[in-house]
């Protein structure tokens, strides 16, 4: 059953976050964009501002409204808090008698991340995979993913550059989430509330809701049903794992490749990518020694490399490799899509290549037979 909190008691949400002794990670206005940042207050969120996103733009504008969380989406994800640039892995010490210990480097810090989208909750879930599923699971990522809280926001005001309802990953929230608001403007500023866990059952507990009408879950569907037709892209998915296994030698990867920076934005932006490098550093007097962990890219010539040199020596062989492995080969790998339709990878191309008509152009050409 959906409940009611007022505007007006959104800082009682984020003092009861703090009460629990969880760090509050939200939107906020800073250097001309919204970035998720620590926040203390609903003062600190960008109420007023909405994004216009498109290829390779963005800029913040106001709203006509005092919408709360009337952007779409940061250029930032949430991955940064779970899977740092850089993490500390583990630090060596030598002592006298020679012997030497190692010691894991650990995070206990406990989040509570405001305001995450249906796609960037979808994202996490990916995540999951690749850091928590399996016989080899990163202690660093669950660790921080398990002391985590989700407060999600149904998005209703899509970018120029989202396509989460082709990839069905949004605009609506269904799964992953502790709490989850939909914000409903006009006359009575509200956000209709719900849980989705024990730990988010609890906490409505402890606001000062009241039951929902049926009008406001109405409401909220509406906004939402208007949010899913109005996506900024779309990107027809249909048969695309065996489409791109089929078209390994389309001259369409060519062209992308000559606009094609590789200057590694697409994977630092994506909410999903997890490619990193480690690096071990030693004192002078060797006493002592840390392994650290540090994002990469495969759009690097190094990243590839192999004894004897790399394997994707130039940029078309590495941005097939990225978008290949993005929605194809990840499906084999992880039993999902890489790709949750967010656009951040289309708004921060500074050529403003658009991966959803990357996938077109290739289903045309090799419908046109123009496949080498």
């Amino acid at each position: 059953m959906s409940s009611i909190l007022r505007r007006a008691d959104l800082d009682r949400l984020i003092g009861v976050l703090r009460a629990e002794a969880y760090e509050v990670i939200g939107p906020t206005v800073e250097n001309g964009a919204v970035v998720y940042e620590p926040i203390g207050s609903a003062a600190d969120l960008p109420v007023g501002w909405t994004d216009l996103q498109d290829n390779a733009t963005y800029r913040l504008t106001r709203r006509q409204d005092d919408a709360v969380f009337g952007y779409a989406l940061a250029p930032q994800s949430w991955k940064r808090f779970l899977f740092p640039p850089d993490t500390q892995l583990w630090e060596s010490s030598l002592a006298d008698d020679g012997s030497f210990t190692v010691t894991e480097t650990v995070d206990d810090t406990r989040y509570a991340f405001l305001g995450v989208r249906a796609c960037e909750l979808a994202a996490l879930a990916i995540q999951d995979k690749v850091f928590g599923d399996g016989a080899y699971r990163d202690n660093h990522y669950t660790r921080l993913r398990e002391n985590a809280l989700f407060v999600g926001v149904n998005c209703t005001d899509p970018a120029g550059t989202c396509f989460c309802a082709s990839m069905d990953t949004g605009p609506a929230i269904t799964g992953g989430y502790d709490l989850v608001l939909t914000e409903l403007l006009g006359d009575q500023h509200r956000f209709v509330i719900n849980a989705g866990s024990d730990t988010g059952s609890r906490l409505l507990e402890m606001l000062p809701v009241e039951p929902a009408d049926p009008a406001d879950d109405e409401a909220a569907a509406a906004r939402l049903e208007t949010a899913r037709l109005n996506m900024g892209r779309m990107m027809d998915t249909t048969g695309i794992r065996d489409l791109l296994y089929r078209n390994y030698e389309n001259p369409q990867w060519q062209d992308a490749a000559d606009r094609c920076l590789s200057c590694t934005n697409c994977t630092l932006v994506c909410p999903t990518c997890f490619c990193n490098t480690v690096g071990d550093t030693t004192t002078l007097d060797g006493a002592t020694a840390t392994r650290t962990r540090s994002w990469d890219s495969c759009f690097t010539l190094e990243f590839s490399y192999i004894h004897g040199g790399s394997i994707r020596t130039s940029g078309m062989a590495r941005y097939r490799q990225w978008m290949t492995h993005k929605l194809a080969t990840w499906i084999d790998q992880f039993d999902t899509s890489g790709c949750v339709g967010c656009g951040r990878c289309i708004t921060w191309c500074p050529a403003g290549i658009d991966i959803t008509q990357e996938v077109k152009a290739i289903r045309e050409l090799e419908g046109a037979g123009h496949v080498r």
